[in-house]
């Protein structure tokens, strides 16, 4: 596999080697129980590991600091999007959009959906039939339905419920679309919830995840990490008042697989024509992956 030397670039995966990761929501209230037909993630063998360190550890751990994480800081984690990122996450943002081929046919889910933020992004931009809009914390979903509620969707029809992206409750092949921003990265049993969302995809679907990741630059990764270790838990705690939260995000990140190797979970678990573009020279990433149109089995 041959990389670009530019910074920001696409890349197609073509090398089935595994890399080393780089080191260091109006609706139901909770989730009915996972389709019974969707069960092949539930009985495959995923590693859980701490989303902060990367190692392994049960997967309570992870959940429940997120869960106490994402529900304090609900009502002010748009505005330390905007302030932290310099409003490059619009951009970001954006071009995720661009990346989801939907029409006014297509119904999307938007796993870790959050306050909604690409959602509402889709709804303008694309107009699908239908977004069904989840979460793992029901007080960053209230965002979102008050800003449904004040018309975000453009019309739209969207559904918002919680629900953990590792055990989903929706019935195989539901989806035209799923989305993913900033929420795997979250998510202690990864694999387990990329095989969900290959579960829940149409076959010939498409996901689009958009995280932080890697910078491939040397220089600008090192001083990308002067800027987690110092200027996120400083921007958390002045707009939050929840540093320790945001001390978290910055470990989250430096723990989270890098392009090649988030790329490879994707294949690993079935899906195929894996892309992957930099954005901000690798501070985000968005990759695309499409779910073959025959409906091959999952890998295990």
């Amino acid at each position: 596999m041959t990389a670009q030397s530019a910074s920001d670039y696409i890349e197609i995966i073509t090398d089935a080697t595994p890399k080393t990761p780089a080191p260091s929501s109006d609706g139901p209230a909770e989730a009915p129980a996972p389709h019974a037909a969707g069960a092949a993630a539930a009985t495959g063998n995923f590693e859980s590991v701490d989303t902060a360190t990367g190692k392994a550890a049960p997967a309570e751990v992870s959940s429940e600091r997120v869960k106490g994480i994402f529900s304090d800081i609900a009502t002010k984690y748009e505005r330390f999007n905007a302030v932290s990122s310099f409003g490059a996450y619009k951009i970001w943002r954006e071009n995720l959009v661009r990346a989801v081929p939907v029409d006014g046919t297509s119904d999307v889910l938007d796993v870790a959906g959050g306050t909604g933020d690409v959602t509402f992004a889709l709804a303008r931009a694309k107009h699908p039939r239908h977004i069904q809009c989840t979460d793992l914390v029901d007080e960053m979903l209230d965002v979102a339905r008050e800003h449904y509620a004040a018309g975000a969707s453009c019309g739209v029809p969207v559904d918002f419920q919680v629900v953990d992206a590792q055990n989903m409750p929706f019935p195989d092949n539901s989806f035209d679309a799923v989305t993913c921003a900033y929420g795997i990265r979250n998510m202690p049993e990864r694999k387990r919830a990329i095989a969900e969302m290959y579960r829940v995809l149409k076959p010939g679907g498409t996901l689009a995840c958009l995280d932080f990741s890697t910078p491939p630059l040397p220089a600008w990764n090192a001083l990308y990490h002067v800027y987690l270790n110092h200027m996120i838990p400083f921007w958390g705690g002045a707009i939050t008042g929840n540093r320790d939260g945001f001390v978290y995000l910055s470990k989250s990140i430096k723990a989270f697989p890098d392009q090649k190797s988030l790329a490879h979970l994707f294949e690993e678990v079935g899906f195929e024509n894996v892309t992957w573009k930099n954005q901000t020279g690798g501070i985000a990433c968005i990759h695309v992956a499409h779910k073959p149109a025959a409906g091959l089995a999952q890998k295990d």
